[in-house]
């Protein structure tokens, strides 16, 4: 049996418990809280980072289920402290969330390394809070347990059930087209996000939290459950009052993380067929353990991960549906040998000991894997002259005329030219061209969601819906669509897709893995010695660091300082100077 930690151990025993004058500032000050000794001392001091706003839509319900989660914290004896953080609000948040990921991750580090947290509840759900509250907790390495926002309730329009990002995509596409009035645009609008909580299609919110639960980070079957559910507030008294044994047991992330733990959460991603995002995310998340996973790995995964989940924008259900089937569990346990089952999770206990008794109730929603949606390669890794680095296509999501393909070259050299020239009566476009987009990497912009690039309205108007599409930028996890992502490295540092020129022949061979534009080495070189490097769009401030430091896609898009080494030799730390009642430094 593990042994327990001591009162006299808790970190925070350093701030409360010593018979000094710092000490007494720590407690003075709390009593000027209105907490009265007997409440904290002696107890693991539960951080919850708590990224609601009112900008956030998806959060909207965490003002009540942080109180949940302190109830549940109250109840197991420990005292819980709320630290609200950074919010990310994917549909808000300019010029992209992905920029501010790493802030978001920085933060969550630096408040629990400098507060006196035991371990933290980390609570988040849209897009980019999962992998950046993860990232900053695996670098501090407290007992951590995940707490996930939960998706939203279906959308409704006149009868048809909306999937949110999915059918805004779509039904814009109409409306650009003149298939459908603005009247009934609006209704779409009014209809297809109804409830608190996250995108219900799998986007990269339900991705996310899916790989946070398969990578071991929260209680089993959470991150299934929808926002709105009373079983999601349960959940969330459950996950305080676990926190608190987490913390008396000393469960860290570094003692779930492992080659086998990430393993499982790129095979969950790859058979939800989810987001594009989780591979620069899982990348970031698994360095941050200092687990090398790279675009090879997903690959090779995903070659042998069949897609159970039919759940838009890849299938035909949402989130709620999934639910009601059986959710992750019953998914994970349909997986079989593709899940290693040894792996430790926050409750104590190993995923194999989580997923029994896990049923699938409905398999049109979670089907059999002998009936997967698809058999296998739900994403894959491209390489060639075009992308070095890699890049990376989600197949299921794309017209299957479209994964041979070779077109020429429409290029837009950034956001404002494609926008100013897309709908141009005048662009030399066809169905058979090949859209590229530049200046859209994490360098250049952060790496927005810009990758399902328009198609030009009067393809639209002639019934296209889909052509090759490529960019260094990202897509939402709700896109679809032949779009060639995360192209690396980036234009904007210089990288090949800074060189192609509009006619020049593409060639996109997915079955074969590659991506090349059909130009002879002679003429890239020449290309490339005329290149010119950009000016950088930040002088200042978080963004002048976020160009200075950011990584390609393929390493993550993480800081090059934040990797692993150093982070947890800072937890134990010594005491810093400093006047009395200001925290020590640990």
């Amino acid at each position: 049996m593990t042994k327990r930690k001591t009162p006299e151990e808790l970190r925070s025993h350093r701030w409360y418990g010593a018979n000094d004058l710092r000490s007494f500032g720590h407690r003075s000050r709390t009593a000027q809280m209105g907490y009265n000794r007997d409440e904290y001392a002696g107890k693991p001091v539960i951080a919850i980072l708590n990224t609601w706003s009112e900008i956030n839509a998806c959060h909207t319900h965490f003002r009540q289920r942080v109180e949940e989660v302190k109830r549940g914290i109250w109840q197991a004896g420990g005292f819980p402290v709320e630290l609200p953080v950074q919010t990310l609000s994917e549909p808000f948040q300019k010029p992209t969330t992905m920029l501010y990921r790493n802030f978001l991750a920085m933060e969550a580090e630096e408040t629990l390394r400098s507060y006196p947290a035991d371990g933290v509840v980390l609570m988040g759900g849209c897009d980019k809070t999962t992998p950046a509250l993860l990232m900053g907790a695996i670098s501090m390495d407290l007992p951590a347990i995940f707490l996930p926002a939960g998706p939203m309730l279906r959308g409704n329009w006149n009868g048809v059930t909306l999937g949110s990002g999915s059918d805004s995509w779509k039904y814009w596409a109409e409306l650009r087209a003149g298939t459908i009035t603005p009247e009934d645009w609006q209704g779409i609008e009014g209809g297809i996000a109804r409830s608190p909580g996250h995108c219900m299609t799998m986007g990269t919110a339900s991705t996310m939290t899916s790989a946070a639960e398969a990578l071991g980070f929260t209680l089993p079957g959470f991150a299934s459950i929808p926002a709105p559910d009373s079983r999601h507030a349960q959940m969330a008294v459950h996950t305080g009052m676990r926190i608190v044994e987490m913390v008396w047991e000393d469960l860290k992330p570094s003692d779930l993380l492992t080659a086998g733990s990430v393993d499982n959460a790129v095979t969950t991603c790859l058979a939800l067929s989810g987001s594009t995002n989780a591979v620069v995310h899982m990348i970031a998340v698994a360095r941050r353990a200092g687990i090398e996973l790279t675009l090879d790995r997903f690959d090779e995964i995903a070659r042998c991960t069949p897609v159970l989940a039919n759940i838009r924008p890849t299938g035909a259900y949402l989130m709620e549906d999934f639910f009601y089937a059986g959710g992750l569990r019953a998914l994970l346990a349909e997986l079989g040998e593709l899940i290693d089952r040894s792996q430790k999770t926050v409750n104590g206990r190993t995923l194999g000991e989580n997923l029994e008794g896990a049923r699938i109730f409905n398999d049109d929603v979670i089907r059999r894997r002998t009936a997967a949606l698809l058999p296998d390669s739900s994403l894959a890794v491209l390489r060639g002259n075009l992308a070095p680095d890699g890049a990376v296509i989600k197949p299921g999501a794309a017209e299957a005329r479209l994964l041979v393909h070779t077109g020429r070259a429409v290029v837009f050299s950034d956001y404002n030219d494609m926008a100013a020239r897309i709908d141009d009566e005048a662009l030399d476009i066809d169905e058979n061209s090949v859209i590229v987009l530049q200046h859209a990497g994490p360098v250049a912009t952060g790496m927005p969601e810009w990758g399902q690039l328009p198609i030009p309205r009067k393809l639209l108007q002639k019934g296209v819906r889909d052509m090759v599409r490529i960019s260094d930028a990202r897509m939402s996890g709700t896109s679809y669509g032949a779009c060639v992502l995360h192209v690396a490295p980036e234009s904007f540092v210089g990288g090949p897709l800074a060189l192609v020129q509009s006619g020049d022949l593409i060639e996109l061979d997915v079955p074969q893995r590659k991506l090349n534009m059909l130009v002879s080495d002679e003429e890239l070189a020449r290309r490339k010695a005329a290149w010119i490097k950009p000016v950088p769009r930040f002088a200042r401030g978080y963004g002048a660091l976020h160009q200075a430091h950011v990584m390609q896609a393929d390493r993550g898009c993480d800081f090059d300082f934040l990797q692993r080494g150093g982070a947890q030799a800072s937890v134990d730390g010594v005491a810093g100077e400093g006047q009395a009642g200001e925290p020590e430094i640990h």
